[in-house]
């Protein structure tokens, strides 16, 4: 598979076969993350990988009730270490754990699985419920498991939409 295969066949999963994911998997998926770029390669990252019944029972709570949290048989939480902002007022840690969230998705495409990315929680309860330090900021979670589903392709803009070249 090419990346662009990955990029045009890659959709946002919500439901998910219970079929448990091999860890070599997991594994590889999690790879692909560690590998991604970060500011100044601090890698000022950490992913957590919830696959215990009663962690994600407190999960699906955390993450605003969405079925998809425990219907998939692991729930992948990426948080950032890095707080402040980059020269260009951008936030570090949300940059570089959406740029590592990035390359999770399309390696997880890539071993046959979904992914949806979720901004629907509350960062709280998921920090209270895996003992996230105060520290630390919950930037992302996803479901991951075998696809009970196959979304069409959801419409994109035209590249002439989206882009301008050499001023907006």
């Amino acid at each position: 598979m090419t990346l662009m295969e990955a990029v045009k066949g890659r959709r946002s999963i919500r439901a998910y076969d219970p079929k448990p994911v091999e860890k070599e998997k997991l594994s590889a998926v999690l790879e692909a993350a560690r590998l991604a770029p970060s500011a100044r390669n601090r890698q000022k990252w950490q992913f957590i990988v919830v696959t215990d019944p009663k962690v994600k029972a407190k999960m699906f709570e955390a993450c605003n009730n969405q079925p998809s949290i425990q219907q998939a048989p692991a729930v992948i939480v990426a948080c950032g270490q890095e707080p402040g902002m980059m020269s260009c007022e951008q936030p570090v840690e949300t940059i570089d754990v959406s740029i590592a969230f990035s390359f999770i998705i399309l390696k997880a495409y890539e071993e046959g699985l979904g992914t949806c990315w979720l901004g629907n929680f509350n960062k709280n309860k998921v920090k209270q419920v895996l003992n996230i330090p105060d520290d630390v900021s919950v930037v992302a979670v996803t479901p991951i498991g075998y696809p009970a589903e196959t979304p069409d392709a959801r419409p994109r803009k035209s590249l002439d939409e989206i882009v301008s070249w050499d001023k907006y």
